[in-house]
């Protein structure tokens, strides 16, 4: 009596045994009641619907919980980024204690020429390195404002993206580092396998650039040596990308000279002797190859620029041209001096020299400002009518674009004694004048392609203007059906 009373007032759950016997009732036409009670359909329903409502919160409990399958996954592969970074600070850490130890072992006689011979072969492959992690950081800015340099530069879908850049910088970074303290450490000892180490990494490099297989993104691999090779014979017209992979060569030239040299010391069997130290051997600091390295990336952009006139007939070219071939009496004149005599050299070369290089200069800063960046600087100068700068800018703060352009005047004199052979001897002050253009051609890229994309985006603007006006005008038209 007591039960009956209570499941009056609370009325009792169906069973999963119950509710399967009403559903198979309800198939057979019979009742709607569970057999032997009086509870209907709608309770079975009812139970469902909780049961299913209880499943759906465990589920987002436990796939909100710290210990679901998704959390765990991120939190392991946050784990193993961090260890890559420790074990790669780690083993930088190793070599570049090795390295000073093995240096600090030599004689104060041959310490300096173990130094100027390792520089030598090493610092190209760090400054192409350091290129590399400066083009990734410009690909990152490129995606945080919304600039599609896969347009830009006509790239297909399977472009390297920002962190590729810099997972090959890093490797790059890493085989130079071992390479080099492998040197430095075998030098010390004394050991003929030292010179095995500088052959080692310019065969491998080069190798690795070249290989056939569907590896190492070969798409973009494939990409840049095609670009090479366009570059080298300009017998196509010139994209986007030609000459600008030919610009950065030129801020690369003094890299190109110093991968010259080494590979003539290889050749000629000079690695990790002295032989080469004499300024007038074949692999010497005199060696008419330097000057002639040295003025090939200004060649190739020459030729570019004439080939561009011979398509366009634009007359921009041409003074384009004129802006590379004045590099050739900075690069000639500097050679000069250890083929002339000294007071030749002082009382007509020299002062040659510096003219020229002054001429360069103010030529390339101003062709960078108004050409590359399309800012109306000068003109603002000149007549107050016109902006500094221009309407539509990427970067919004009007101070960046002033910081570049002072900048810009700065490095670019540091590139005139970065191109001049006879300067070679102050290989750490060149090498930091040619860290310098680097990042000088490492500012000048985020404008460049600024520029190109704001006319690339005004074009494309204009053309939809156009088919937009075209559409309109076929609706307003008389037609035959109006008559």
């Amino acid at each position: 009596m007591l039960s009956t009373a209570v499941e009056k007032v609370i009325p009792r759950q169906p069973r999963s045994s119950d509710c399967e016997h009403l559903l198979q009732h309800r198939r057979e036409g019979k009742a709607h009641t569970i057999p032997g009670g009086d509870l209907p359909l709608h309770m079975c329903d009812r139970g469902r619907r909780l049961r299913r409502k209880e499943r759906t919160m465990v589920g987002s409990f436990l796939k909100s919980s710290p210990f679901s399958r998704s959390m765990f996954g991120t939190s392991l592969q946050q784990a193993s980024k961090h260890m890559q970074v420790l074990v790669v600070l780690l083993w930088i850490s190793v070599c570049c204690k090795a390295a000073a130890d093995s240096v600090m072992r030599t004689t104060a006689e041959t310490r300096s020429h173990l130094l100027y011979e390792t520089f030598l072969y090493y610092n190209p492959f760090l400054l192409v390195a350091g290129m590399l992690w400066l083009w990734g950081i410009n690909l990152r800015v490129f995606s945080a404002f919304k600039v599609n340099y896969a347009k830009v530069f006509d790239l297909d879908g399977t472009h390297l993206m920002w962190k590729g850049i810099w997972m090959i910088a890093l490797w790059i970074t890493l085989g130079v580092l071992t390479s080099m303290t492998l040197y430095l450490y075998l030098s010390s000892h004394g050991s003929s396998l030292a010179a095995s180490q500088p052959v080692l990494l310019y065969s491998v490099i080069p190798l690795m650039m070249v290989l056939p297989f569907d590896a190492l993104f070969v798409s973009s691999r494939i990409f840049f040596l095609r670009t090479l090779v366009r570059i080298i014979f300009p017998l196509q017209p010139i994209t986007f990308a030609d000459f600008f992979v030919a610009d950065i060569l030129t801020s690369m030239a003094k890299v190109l000279s110093d991968l010259e040299r080494a590979a003539c010391r290889m050749f000629h069997g000079q690695v990790a002797t002295l032989s080469w130290f004499e300024p007038d051997s074949t692999c010497g600091s005199h060696s008419i190859w330097i000057p002639c390295v040295l003025a090939l990336p200004y060649v190739f952009r020459f030729f570019q620029c004439l080939r561009q006139y011979s398509d366009t007939r634009d007359n921009t070219c041409i003074f384009n041209a004129l802006k590379y071939a004045s590099s050739f009496p900075v690069i000639l004149l500097s050679a000069l001096k250890y083929h002339v005599t000294l007071d030749l050299w002082h009382g007509l070369y020299r002062p040659l020299w510096l003219l020229s290089g002054l001429i360069n200069t103010c030529f390339s800063f101003y062709w960078d400002i108004r050409r590359d960046w399309d800012l109306s600087f000068f003109s603002g100068l000149c007549n107050p009518k016109y902006s500094l700068l221009r309407p539509n800018l990427l970067y919004h703060y009007h101070s960046i674009y002033y910081g570049a352009i002072g900048s810009n005047l700065l490095l670019r004199w540091a590139w005139t004694y970065k191109l001049s052979a006879h300067l070679r001897h102050n290989y750490i002050t060149v090498f930091l004048m040619t860290a310098l253009e680097m990042l000088r051609r490492f500012q000048w890229i985020f404008f460049r392609v600024e520029s190109e994309w704001n006319k690339i985006s005004r074009l494309s603007s204009q053309t939809s203007s156009k088919e937009t006006l075209k559409e309109t005008e076929m609706l307003i038209s008389p037609t035959e059906y109006d008559m």
